[in-house]
């Protein structure tokens, strides 16, 4: 049977000095289950709460500072995910991903991003640019200064602007599905490497092709930038093999 650990994190310490105590209208409960979902879902992403990990409401609401209502909500949203599961009486607990399953939503990713991309640099509206390098300019930021929400925050608008310029909703809610199931398991350790660095600068790259209308270069680019999540991000060597 595998242990688990109930969760007492500092990240969710960190988050919860920041959310108000104060009663809770209708959309202030929305919008406190929204940050209480992305806080836990960037440390499940990032593997600061690592599979196993037990999540209790009432221990959740504690540190949060917030009532069980918005966090048993969001506990549900991630179930929703397949980031957690439940355990009778307990909790929530952080459920793992397999390569196998990393794989498939990286096959799939491959098929729909790498193209999309190469696409938008045939028809890629310049007056955007400025707007789309202040985004890279924050994920660089959050690369330089370890701040891996903000990363992940940055690099998620930046990717799903880029996508929604091409004009396909249905093309925006998948990319965005694949991306909310994707694990970086090995997100926090690249920030002792200069792999986030590279990764962030990637995002640059990617622009200036679209920008020159280098659509196979931006498909090229686009594909390597995805297949991090079987190198860098999930822990691995960039150059090993996931057989």
């Amino acid at each position: 049977m595998k242990r688990v650990r109930v969760i007492c994190h500092p990240l969710l310490q960190r988050q919860g000095r920041d959310m108000s105590i104060t009663p809770i209208t209708t959309v202030e409960q929305v919008s406190l289950r929204a940050r209480v979902e992305q806080a836990l879902s960037a440390a499940i992403i990032t593997g600061e709460l690592s599979p196993g990990t037990l999540l209790t409401v009432p221990t959740l609401a504690a540190e949060f500072r917030v009532s069980a209502t918005p966090v048993r909500e969001a506990m549900l949203d991630l179930e929703g995910r397949g980031f957690v599961e439940p355990v009778r009486n307990k909790g929530f607990r952080v459920t793992e991903v397999s390569d196998e399953a990393l794989r498939d939503i990286v096959e799939v990713r491959q098929l729909l991003e790498p193209p999309a991309m190469a696409e938008l640099a045939t028809r890629f509206p310049s007056e955007e640019l400025p707007a789309l390098e202040v985004l890279a300019q924050r994920i660089t930021d959050g690369a330089e200064t370890g701040d891996l929400r903000a990363y992940l925050d940055a690099d998620l608008e930046f990717h799903l602007t880029l996508t929604g310029m091409l004009g396909n909703r249905l093309l925006v809610d998948l990319v965005r599905d694949l991306r909310s199931r994707t694990r970086l398991m090995g997100l926090s350790s690249m920030l002792e490497t200069k792999a986030l660095g590279d990764s962030a600068a990637e995002h640059r790259e990617l622009l200036a092709h679209l920008a020159a209308g280098r659509a196979g270069d931006a498909q090229a680019l686009m594909r390597r930038h995805i297949h991090h999540t079987l190198g860098w991000w999930s822990g691995r060597a960039e150059g090993e093999r996931d057989e």
